[in-house]
Formats: C-alpha cells, sequence, structure tokens
C-alpha cells in the first residue's frame, strides 16, 4: 500500500446514517445492497398508512426544509483565542456563525451528548431576524446575510405579515434545526423552546413530528411582565409559553421545588443547650436573599458570628449555640448525605432539607413567582435590570431573565449538577449566565454551548456607541462580565468554578480540495497546489480534523517537532495530526515509539498528503507504522 485513506471533509451524512439503521433493522428488506421498499411495507404491514386522506402537517417548502438538514456542510469552526477567556481550562463553548451549519458540524463528535437545549428563537412577530437559508451554499449565504444592512441601518431579512410566505417561512427556519438538534440530545435529554402566540401553535406540531408526539413533556406558562403594555383594544399579554420535549419518554422526575421535612427538625426545645458548626452553602435562609445577619440572640438560638448571605446561603461557617436534637457528628454525616437546612425566618427554627428523590416537589406549569413562592423565576423586567448591572444597557431588546432558564435547566440537571447545556438561538447569553450561576450555588459541573449569528448592528444602535459591531460580540461580552462578577459575589476562588470559553467562528474548509467550486473549476484545481486555504493555522486544520472524527472540541492535544514537521498527539495517543512539508521516516519512528508508550487500540494517524519529502518516504512511514500495530484503514490524509 503506496496511499493513505482520504478522511471525508463532509460532516454527519444523515440520509446515509439512516439507510444504514433500516439496514440494520431490516437486513432482510436488502436487494444487491439496496432498499427494497416494496418488501419493506410487506414488513410494517398495517403500520403504512397510504390514504390520499391523512392527518399531516404540510406546508410549502417542507420537502426542502428536510433535505436542508440532511445536506452535509463541509464548513469548519475556526478557533479564535484572542475573543476566548480561559481558553486553556476551560470546557465551555462559544460558536459565532449560521446555526444551521453548526448543527450540523456538532452531529459527529456531539451526537446523543447534550443533556439540556434552550433556545429562544426568533417569535416572527413582523420585526425579527428571519434568516434565509440557502440550498445551495448555505456558508457563503451565512456571510452575505451578515453583513447585509441599508442606508438606514434596517435589517434586511425580516418577515412581516405582508409576505405570503409569513408563517411558511419561520417553518422553514425552524424545522431542519430542531430536526439536527434532535440527534445531539442524550437519550434522556430534553428541549426547552420559549415562544409566544405568534407561532406557537406552528411549534406544537412540527415537534410532535421532530420529536414525537408521546414525548410532548409539558407547556409552561411564564409570566413575562406585571406591567404589560396597553398595545391591544382586546387584552394585555401577560405571559408567554416554554414548550418542552424529551428526546426519549422516561421515568425521570423534574425537579420542582424541596419539600419542607416538618418531621425532622434540627432545632426544638430540648434540654440540652449545644454550639453547632454549619459549613457553607449549609444553610438555606429563606427570608434574605442576601445582605448581613449580626451575631446576637434570637428567639430559640444564640448566633455566635456574623452570616454574610449570598443567594439565599451563608458562605461562611456559622456557629449557632442553642437546643439542638443533632450533634455535631449527626449534622456533619447528614450534611455529607446532601442536606441542608432551612430557616424560614429570622428566630432561626431550623429543619431539615433532604436531597433525595422523594424529598421535592414535581414542578408547577405555571411559572409565576407570585402562585410558586418558593420558584424564584422573574420576568423581564429583571431581565433588563441583568443586563444593566453588567454595563450592557440598551443593548438587547426584550432578553430573557436568567432565573428562568436557571429554573429549566435545574428541573433536569438538579440530581446530576452536570452535563452539556445548548443555546443555538443565543442572544445575549443569558443561558450562558444561568449555566454558570447555577453552577455557583450547587457546584455543579454544567458546560454550555452557545451559537449565534453575528447580526451586525446599526450606527444608530446603543451598543454601537459602546464599540460593539454586532451581536455576537454583546453576547461573549456578557459571558466575560456575568463569570468575573459571579467569582467576586459569591468569593469563589479563581479556577473552582469554569467561566470561561472557547470561542470558535464558523467557515469554510482549511483544506482546498473540500472547497472546489464548481463554477469556478479550473481556478479551484489551480489552488490545490497547495493543500490548505492560505492564511489558515495549524491549529485551524487541527480542530477541522476533530470535528470530521467526531472528536468534540474540548479534546486535548499536544505539539512536538519532528524534523521541521508538526505532530500534533490527540486525546493522549488515540489519534496523531501531521502537518508540514517535510514528513519522512522519522515522523513515523516517533510515532511509533508514542504508540508503545500508550499502548493503545486502534490509534488513527492523519496526514498531510501533500507533506512528504517524496514517494518512497511516504510508503516506508505507511509501512514502518503497519510493523508497529497501525492498521491499514487507520492511516488516513487530508
Amino acid at each position: 500500500m503506496s496511499e493513505l485513506n482520504p478522511i471525508s471533509g463532509k460532516t454527519l451524512d444523515l440520509t446515509e446514517e439512516n439507510i444504514d439503521k433500516l439496514k440494520e433493522l431490516f437486513p432482510e428488506v436488502l436487494t444487491d445492497g439496496q432498499i427494497d421498499f416494496e418488501k419493506l411495507r410487506l414488513i410494517l404491514g398495517d403500520e403504512i398508512n397510504d390514504k390520499l386522506e391523512r392527518y399531516s402537517f404540510t406546508w410549502n417548502g417542507k420537502n426542502d426544509a428536510i433535505k436542508l438538514a440532511q445536506q452535509p456542510s463541509t464548513g469548519t469552526l475556526k478557533p479564535n483565542k484572542e475573543n476566548s477567556k480561559n481558553w486553556d481550562t476551560t470546557e465551555n463553548l462559544y460558536i459565532e456563525g449560521d446555526n444551521l451549519e453548526v448543527l450540523k458540524l456538532l452531529q459527529k463528535p456531539y451526537a446523543g451528548k447534550v443533556k439540556v437545549i434552550y433556545i429562544d428563537p426568533p417569535y416572527n412577530t413582523g420585526n425579527d431576524f428571519v434568516y434565509k437559508d440557502n440550498y445551495k451554499d448555505n456558508i457563503e449565504n451565512y456571510f452575505e446575510q451578515t453583513g447585509q444592512i441599508d442606508i438606514e441601518g434596517k435589517r434586511l431579512s425580516t418577515n412581516t405579515e405582508s409576505n405570503g410566505r409569513f408563517h411558511t417561512e419561520w417553518l422553514n427556519l425552524m424545522y431542519p434545526r430542531l430536526l439536527l438538534a434532535k440527534n445531539l440530545l442524550a437519550d434522556d435529554g430534553v428541549i426547552f423552546i420559549s415562544i409566544d402566540d405568534n407561532e406557537q401553535v406552528n411549534l406544537r406540531r412540527i415537534c410532535d413530528e421532530i420529536f414525537g408526539e408521546q414525548n410532548f413533556t409539558a407547556q409552561f406558562i411564564w409570566t413575562k411582565t406585571s406591567t404589560p403594555p396597553s398595545l391591544s383594544n382586546k387584552t394585555r399579554d401577560t405571559v408567554e409559553y416554554v414548550v418542552c420535549y424529551e428526546k426519549s419518554k422516561n421515568s425521570d422526575k423534574f425537579f420542582g421545588s424541596y419539600l419542607d421535612n416538618k418531621d425532622t427538625p434540627i432545632l426544638k426545645n430540648t434540654n440540652t443547650i449545644k454550639t453547632l458548626k454549619f459549613p457553607k452553602d449549609s444553610i438555606y435562609f429563606n427570608f434574605i436573599e442576601e445582605g448581613t445577619i449580626h451575631a446576637k440572640d434570637y428567639n430559640k438560638a444564640k448566633v455566635n458570628n456574623d452570616i454574610t448571605i449570598k443567594n439565599h446561603r451563608n458562605i461562611n461557617d456559622v456557629e449557632i449555640t442553642a437546643r439542638f436534637t443533632w450533634t455535631q457528628s449527626k449534622l456533619d454525616e447528614e450534611y455529607e448525605k446532601g442536606c441542608y437546612f432551612l430557616t424560614k425566618t429570622e428566630n432561626f427554627s431550623m429543619r431539615v432539607q433532604k436531597k433525595d428523590s422523594d424529598a421535592y416537589k414535581t414542578p408547577n406549569n405555571h411559572l409565576n413567582k407570585e402562585l410558586n413562592k418558593k420558584v424564584d423565576v422573574l420576568t423581564n423586567e429583571e431581565a433588563v435590570k441583568e443586563l444593566d448591572s453588567l454595563g450592557l444597557a440598551n443593548t438587547f431588546s426584550y432578553p430573557k431573565p436568567k432565573s428562568l432558564i436557571k429554573y429549566l435547566i435545574n428541573m433536569k440537571t438538579n440530581n446530576s449538577k452536570d452535563g452539556i447545556v445548548l443555546d443555538f438561538f443565543a442572544g445575549s447569553s443569558t443561558t450562558a449566565h444561568a449555566t454558570m450561576e447555577l453552577n455557583a450555588e450547587d457546584g455543579g459541573k454544567r458546560n454550555f454551548i452557545m451559537v449565534q449569528l453575528p447580526e451586525p448592528l446599526s450606527e444608530k444602535d446603543f451598543a454601537y456607541k459602546d464599540g460593539f459591531r454586532n451581536l455576537s460580540e454583546i453576547s461573549q461580552e456578557r459571558i466575560r462580565r456575568t463569570g468575573d462578577k459571579i467569582v467576586e459575589n459569591l468569593s469563589i476562588i479563581e479556577g473552582e468554578l469554569d467561566t470561561g470559553f472557547k470561542a470558535f467562528e464558523l467557515d469554510t474548509s482549511n483544506i482546498q480540495k473540500w472547497n472546489v467550486d464548481s463554477d469556478n473549476l479550473e481556478e479551484s484545481l489551480f489552488s490545490m497546489e497547495n493543500n490548505f486555504v492560505e492564511g489558515r493555522s495549524h491549529s485551524d486544520i487541527v480542530y477541522e480534523v476533530l470535528l470530521k472524527l467526531g472528536l468534540d472540541l474540548n479534546t486535548p492535544f499536544e505539539e512536538s517537532t519532528v524534523d521541521g514537521t508538526t505532530v500534533y498527539d490527540v486525546a493522549f495517543g488515540n489519534v496523531y495530526i501531521v502537518l508540514g512539508s517535510t514528513i519522512n521516516q522519522e515522523v513515523a519512528n516517533h510515532i511509533a515509539d508514542k504508540q508503545k508508550e500508550y499502548e493503545n487500540e486502534n490509534p488513527s494517524v492523519v496526514f498531510n498528503d501533500n507533506g512528504f519529502v517524496s514517494d518512497n518516504e511516504k510508503l516506508n512511514s505507511i509501512e514502518i507504522l503497519k510493523n508497529n500495530g497501525f492498521n491499514e484503514e487507520q492511516l488516513m490524509s487530508i
């Protein structure tokens, strides 16, 4: 063998994958390697509905929307370390680009790995930005659309009710993106989608079709404002909705709020007075969210030191002297099990809150602070204040409050306190804010992936005057400021909480042959004399290879140089990426020696195919690797 196996420059082909699944389920329907659909019909029997009159939901362009989701992408995600925060340590991602193409690029590395998706898509009110997908070249279209502003500074791609395809345009926007999003959800994952009355009915219909009507979980009603404007002669709108579907119906409970365990008081009138030490974060103060409680005698207890409260919790150790029924060892034991101690009033009568499956309520489907005293879900007015407090006033219209998204994420992740949270309509990155704050409060290890189109700002926008040029810049800046503020307010030690993000940008492939333009074939072939696009770095190429091989963007790798050739050791010897123009046998020997150290099963090597010094060096390198346990199929090229 003198040739290497070329890796594919395309993302996961969903059509091909679906066909493979059919072949696996029904091998008997294969005829000469093709699916015999008549035989498949016979096997499925009465489950096939071929009647002309049947229940269905369709619109102009639906078939094209399905095909668009299945059409692979040849794009890539370029790392942008300059815009990132804590690049070397963070597990969070911020991706700038058209979310349709980004979702395609995430299919291989993140399929079945996302625990929670929250999105706040365009509501199709007539003024919001509805992206026009291009069925031929969506990446080129993305670059055109994100620079498209008229002389008055108005976005051209809005969808008004005068458009004869008003609902159609919105459905064609949402359908392919939700199809791709479903693949990313874990088997026990959930998706939450904010919506209002404009498209609520249509959203439910397409979600029933994509996720399955049987996987519908709830439609939450959220009170979005306490002071609705009088915009209608009929009613004042005070609510919006959050539609929730599970990937697959399961018995997992959603967390609402902790129950009061009235049978397990820790403090009551006994004959024995004790001083107990309560660790930080162990007491939940129902009557105060933030402030300082000074040491003094209360009705049933004496607090021996001042207590600093953040988000209802004590951030310092607390010593209390009272007639306790528990001993210090009992308190420590129960605290280690995960319980905490609730005090509802200033008299410090305390009760135990156990954190187990039977100790919390399922959530009410009406998210309203007044109706649910324990649910701190606030309104849009609070969301505006949150941006104001970060120095980002007037940068976003109608942002969601972090309390809403925190509550939704916590519904699914309260027990595990981990998992990936994805928002591919990131907006101002409220979801990132909510994820970091939730981790700070409960010690969780959730990670976020934000995806946002860099919608350009006009010179009339307030944010433009502050130096921002698109929404993505504001969104990233919110994450930076939010992380710093959380660390400062909660006195968190640097490094204990992940407040950073790796920034990536959607772009055309780094590999020349994967960018072949059929309309300019001669020019494209000429450009392939150099294997890589001019101006692209080795780091750009490495991350593209990770995506195409199905490795996530946080996969670790180390760089070394062998005879002028750069070798990337990826995932501790599971993959080697070899770049440069002086590749020889010494490089192969270096990789073979590494393999002896790691002893990994079936490692892969990806070479820059144009980088070998000679055909003879290429042939000898391949033979060296084969003789050292590398399989031919895993010796690849770009």
